[in-house]
């Protein structure tokens, strides 16, 4: 893959406008018929369906995807958190021209209704006044079936974190089995998955310019079906390349060998990466024009190779077969490498197209400079959207995370290649935040994005960052390719703080410590500048055997940055405070890891008021990791090679309860467990014991039953919320983001 800055896809905004264009750009893109007469519309040539509240801002993706194709010339019409139960709503605007573009929101319908413990959530922060219920459970699947009862001839289009992280067969968390592509269940004609921009204005303009949805089978980042393979292609079984068996050693990351690759590629013969027969004698001098011819033909016969994974009825009954899926998969995820992926659900074959090549910096900046209002749509009046509450004075500043954390589902949406905006892009939307916004008081909330450092970063050779198939680069070190320089955020934050009008910006996001220790001069600017008090961050555990099949730095990383944090907190006359938060009940986490993580909390005079246990999203590497009970960062196996699944009820509650251990609550499920470990020396009435042995009234035994969970089907995601303030003594866990 070349650069993002390099790529060869026609720009977004070098497309002919559409004749619709005349009627100019809307002040809100318009929810109702009225709206549509006020701009002179007969007819909208885009209707987007989302389960979301609209709001006029780049953080929301039905307003950023809407604006930008009103900037391609169509008009746009936006279907807001409609009545499910009929399709009578859906018709509300009319038939539209072109298609139906149908998303779940901003985060999974499932996890937005329902916790990691499977109870109904009590709020919905996607919805004004944050009312729950106001979206249907699998929100892409029933709006499509009503789209579909509609307008029975108009194509619908499945976008949007829900209908990406389910682009294949996947497990499901709810369901505790493996469904189907959610192409199959929602009936839509195409799926477009990741970051959409690219792929959803080259459909609108090649619909508008007479092909039919069934003709648009080449498109980078989409899923449709096939009947045949197309002509000029072959297909290559997956087993051939990571054949589920014995362990086989790490292989040559960078080996150029399509079939001898790091991420599952077949072993070869002396178990090396390269092949016996392809290694040349020392003295040989190679022919240069063979070589680059070679390497040109291999390219071109990986271009037209698709990947044919084991059946959607195979890896249901398969966890093993399920887990060597997931690895084949997420070792075809890079733009520069990858190739289609073909399954088979019964008589039907979906097709995966390799992911879209990432946004140059000009376009990222034009999809931001668009002209969104940034506020709700006036509709809502003066309800509340809690969401919009929290990231209205927030800036995204990239886009895509190299972490490749396993339990998160960013890298499997955004990608792993960050996409960054220019820093006058950046300067511009917060000067526009302080002259607009009616309740600005000089605050930014935030200058971030999935991960707050990794503005500008990058490989250093894109050759290797073209070919590496490599899940992380910052695992289990920083890759020496990296470009680790945290330079150009220093100068965007400095920038951005001179501005007039501007009296503080906080960094919101998430953030790599393990990065910003190789930046002194950052973390001073960071804490000098950027911290109100308390900064969170996210060792997610202590112990090595969670944090590998995390992929997390060891504690080491955090001890540097607390040391760094420290001494430049002193040296600004500052009181701060990190705020480290946790993950309960991982795959691969024992009672006795997460024993030692109370026991370091407790040393550390850490209280968490909040925790997060684990919640198997669709494709995460950590999901397959929890159905099939193998570790799939290494060559699967059918041998008993097993690891710890925190799995049970009772099992996730005590995990949970390890992270609580000041909570009386968990006090008798807690004395229970240290009793069955051999650990009665850890309850006591001293400073050293972990609990104590009195149980004060009042305070019943957390291992009271959860509510039943009543519904057939469920997804999960992280929900995206913000944390309360937190006290040294009172560690928040601030529940992840969901992507966008």
């Amino acid at each position: 893959m070349m650069s993002p800055d390099n790529q060869t896809e026609p720009n977004l905004f070098s497309y002919r406008k559409y004749w619709a264009k005349r009627f100019g750009v809307a002040s809100l893109l318009p929810m109702s018929r009225e709206e549509m007469d006020e701009l002179g519309w007969d007819s909208c040539d885009v209707i987007l369906v989302t389960g979301d509240a609209y709001i006029d801002h780049p953080s929301f993706g039905m307003a950023l995807i809407g604006r930008l194709l009103e900037a391609q010339g169509f008009r746009v019409g936006i279907i807001s958190q409609p009545d499910w139960t009929s399709a009578k709503e859906f018709t509300k605007l009319g038939r539209p021209n072109l298609f139906f573009g149908v998303t779940g929101g901003n985060m999974d319908s499932m996890v937005n209704r329902y916790t990691s413990d499977k109870k109904i959530r009590s709020n919905d922060a996607y919805t004004p006044d944050g009312a729950a219920g106001k979206r249907p459970d699998r929100a892409v699947n029933v709006y499509s079936h009503r789209c579909r009862e509609a307008f029975k001839d108009v194509p619908v289009i499945i976008g949007g974190i829900e209908a990406s992280l389910r682009r294949i067969a996947h497990y499901d968390y709810w369901s505790d089995k493996v469904r189907k592509s959610v192409l199959l269940d929602s009936k839509a004609d195409l799926l477009v998955y990741g970051n959409a921009e690219r792929q959803i204005v080259e459909i609108a303009h090649r619909l508008a310019n007479g092909e039919q949805i069934t003709d648009l089978t080449g498109i980078r980042g989409t899923v449709h079906f096939v009947k045949q393979i197309p002509d000029g292609w072959s297909v290559k079984d997956s087993t051939s390349l990571d054949k589920p068996g014995a362990l086989a050693p790490i292989q040559n990351p960078y080996q150029e060998e399509p079939d001898c690759d790091r991420q599952g590629g077949r072993e070869c013969s002396d178990g090396s990466g390269t092949r016996a027969a392809d290694k040349k004698p020392e003295n040989l001098q190679p022919n240069e024009n063979i070589i680059r011819f070679d390497k040109l033909l291999q390219r071109q016969q990986r271009s037209k190779t698709a990947i044919r994974l084991p059946a959607y009825e195979a890896v249901a009954d398969d966890p093993v077969l399920y887990a060597h899926t997931s690895r084949v998969m997420h070792a075809e995820t890079n733009p520069g490498n990858a190739r289609a992926l073909i399954q088979q659900h019964g008589t039907r074959h979906v097709w995966v197209n390799p992911p879209p090549i990432p946004l140059t910096t000009k376009e990222m900046d034009g999809v931001y400079d668009l002209p969104y209002s940034r506020l709700p749509h006036k509709t809502y009046g003066k309800a509340n959207v809690p969401a919009f509450e929290m990231i209205q004075h927030s800036v995204n500043i990239m886009r895509g995370c190299f972490g490749g954390c396993t339990f998160c589902s960013i890298t499997e949406h955004e990608g792993r290649i960050i996409q960054s905006r220019s820093e006058d892009s950046i300067i511009k939307e917060i000067e526009a935040i302080r002259d607009t916004s009616p309740n600005f008081t000089g605050h930014i909330s935030d200058l971030g994005g999935p991960t707050a450092n990794m503005y500008r970063l990058a490989c250093k050779d894109p050759k290797i960052e073209s070919s590496c198939r490599l899940p992380s680069c910052v695992f289990p070190g920083i890759c020496p390719n990296l470009n680790t320089d945290h330079a150009p955020l220093i100068k965007l934050y400095r920038r951005a703080r001179a501005l007039p009008g501007i009296k503080k910006i906080f960094i919101a996001s998430g953030l790599r410590y393990d990065l910003a220790v190789t930046s002194p001069e950052y973390v001073k600017e960071l804490v000098t500048h950027h911290v109100g008090g308390y900064l969170k961050i996210a060792p997610e555990h202590t112990e090595q055997g969670p944090l590998s099949l995390m992929m997390k730095p060891g504690m080491g990383s955090y001890d540097r940055f607390k040391e760094m944090f420290d001494k430049y907190s002193k040296e600004a006359g500052k009181e701060q405070y990190l705020i480290p938060y946790f993950i309960a009940a991982h795959p691969g986490t024992t009672d006795n890891d997460m024993l030692n993580l109370a026991l370091w909390l407790k040393r550390n005079g850490f209280r968490a008021d909040q925790v997060q246990a684990f919640l198997p999203s669709p494709m995460a590497i950590a999901t397959a990791m929890y159905h099939s009970g193998k570790d799939t960062l290494r060559k699967v196996s059918y041998k008993a090679d097993n690891i710890a699944i925190p799995k049970g009820e009772k099992q996730r509650r005590l995990h949970k309860a390890f992270l609580r251990y000041h909570d009386p609550k968990n006090w008798p499920l807690l004395r229970e467990a240290l009793k069955n470990m051999g650990r009665n020396d850890l309850i006591g009435n001293g400073k050293h014991h972990l609990i104590p042995t009195f149980q004060p009234k009042g305070f019943e035994d957390a291992s009271l039953k959860i509510q039943p969970f009543k519904t057939k089907h469920t997804d999960g995601i992280r929900k995206a919320t913000g944390a309360k303030k937190a006290s040294p003594g009172n560690l928040v866990h601030r529940k992840r983001k969901a992507g966008s």
